[in-house]
C-alpha cells in the first residue's frame, strides 16, 4: 500500500505559506475562485489530503499551503504535470539556462512535427506551431523531471492565454486574433507564445515551495489509484459534471495531445480533437451512478470527504446524497453564480455545491 509521509506543522507554522500565490488558472471549472470557501471545510486536524480529480491543482495547492501532505491525481496528463510541478516539487526552478535549452532549434524534426502537421493555421499560425514542436523536442532534453513538468505547465498555460476564450473547442482562434477590437481587449492574441511563456516563468517559479511534507502527484484513473493508498484523512472529489459542464477533453484536447505527443491517435472534427476520448467513468449518464457507488465504496476508509458539484449536473443533488448516506453523514453548502464563468455548469443563476461528508 502507498502511504504518505507526514510532518505535522506547529501552530505557528500553519500560515507561513499562505502568502504564496497559485498561478491563476484559466481552465473552465477550476475551483480557484472557491478556494477560500472550500478551505473552511477542511478539518484542521487533518494531515493527508487526496485531491482525486485535481484538474488545475488549485485545491491541492491550497492544501499544500495549509501544511497538508497532498496526494494529487488527475487522469489527464497535462493536468498531472501541473501537480508534478507545483504540488510534488519542493525546490526545483526553471532557470535561464533551462529556458535557453527550451528555446533552442528543434532537436529532432522528423519526430517532433506534430503541431505543425496537425494544428498549423487552426489555433496558431505556422511559425508558432514550428516553435511549439521545437520547444516540445527540447523538453525531453531537460534532465530533471520537475523542470520538465514546469516547462509543460507553463507552455500549456501560455497556449490557453493566446487563444480567445482560453480553450480549443472552436475554430475561430485566428479569426479572433485578426479582429482589432478583440486584440484591444486581449493583447495576448497577437503576442508570440515565446513572450507569453517568459512572462509566466516567474509566476510559476515563485509558487514552488517545500511545506515540510512529501506531497506526490499521480496520473492515474482514480479507481486504479485508490486501492493502493492508505492513511488518508480527507478526500476532495471534483469529478466531471455530467450533462452540465463543458466537455473538458474537447476544450483542452490540444494540451493533452501536445503533452502526450500522440502519433497513433485519430484526430477528428474541425478542432482535431483526439479520438477516442479518455474515459473517466463520470462523463455519461449510463456510467455515472455506478461510478459514484464505486468511488464511495473505495473511499470507505477515508474519514472525511468533500465533493464539489453543481446543481445542474446529473445525477441530482438529492440522488447523489442518497448514494453517500450509506457511508457518511451529509451536509450541503451552496454558492450561487451571479455571473457566468463559461461552460454550462457555471452559468449565472446556477449554484456551486460543496457536499461535506463526515463519519457517523
Amino acid at each position: 500500500m502507498r502511504s504518505a509521509t507526514t510532518l505535522q506543522p506547529s501552530l505557528f507554522e500553519d500560515y507561513k505559506f499562505m502568502d504564496i500565490q497559485f498561478p491563476k488558472p484559466q481552465y473552465l471549472g477550476a475551483k480557484y475562485v472557491h478556494s477560500d470557501w472550500i478551505a473552511k471545510h477542511i478539518p484542521e486536524n487533518s494531515n493527508v489530503v487526496l485531491d482525486a480529480f485535481s484538474g488545475s491543482q488549485s485545491i491541492g495547492f491550497l492544501c499544500k499551503k495549509m501544511g497538508k501532505t497532498v496526494i494529487s491525481n488527475d487522469f489527464l496528463l497535462f493536468n498531472s504535470k501541473i501537480g508534478k510541478a507545483l504540488i510534488e516539487n519542493k525546490n526545483v526552478l526553471l532557470t535561464n539556462d533551462d529556458i535557453d535549452i527550451l528555446f533552442s532549434p528543434n532537436s529532432d524534426k522528423n519526430t517532433y512535427n506534430l503541431m505543425e502537421t496537425l494544428f498549423s493555421n487552426l489555433f496558431f499560425i505556422k511559425e508558432e506551431t514550428i516553435f511549439l514542436d521545437a520547444f516540445r523536442s527540447n523538453i525531453d532534453i531537460l534532465k530533471d523531471d520537475y523542470k520538465k513538468a514546469l516547462a509543460f505547465s507553463i507552455i500549456n498555460r501560455a497556449m490557453t492565454r493566446k487563444v480567445t476564450m482560453g480553450h480549443f473547442a472552436h475554430t475561430q482562434a485566428l479569426v479572433y486574433a485578426s479582429d482589432p477590437e478583440r486584440v484591444k481587449r486581449n493583447r495576448s492574441l497577437v503576442r508570440p507564445l515565446k513572450d507569453i511563456f517568459l512572462d509566466l516563468v516567474a509566476e510559476y517559479n515563485n509558487a514552488i515551495f517545500d511545506n515540510g511534507t512529501d506531497c506526490v502527484a499521480f496520473n492515474e484513473n482514480i479507481f486504479d489509484l485508490l486501492p493502493s493508498l492508505s492513511n488518508i484523512d480527507v478526500a476532495y472529489f471534483d469529478p466531471p459534471y455530467c450533462e452540465s459542464h463543458a466537455d473538458y477533453q474537447s476544450f483542452y484536447h490540444l494540451l493533452e495531445t501536445y503533452t502526450n505527443y500522440w502519433k497513433d491517435k485519430e484526430f477528428i472534427n474541425g478542432t482535431k480533437r483526439y479520438s477516442p476520448k479518455k474515459k473517466s467513468g463520470f462523463d455519461t449518464k449510463k456510467d455515472i451512478i455506478d461510478s459514484f457507488k464505486r468511488l464511495f465504496k473505495l473511499s470507505e476508509k477515508i474519514p472525511y470527504w468533500l465533493i464539489s458539484y453543481n446543481d445542474r449536473s446529473y445525477p441530482s443533488i438529492e440522488t447523489l446524497i442518497e448514494l453517500i448516506t450509506p457511508f457518511r453523514n451529509v451536509s450541503v453548502e451552496q454558492k450561487t453564480y451571479r455571473v457566468g464563468r463559461g461552460g454550462k455548469g457555471s452559468v449565472a443563476g446556477s449554484s456551486e455545491i460543496l457536499i461535506v461528508c463526515k463519519p457517523y
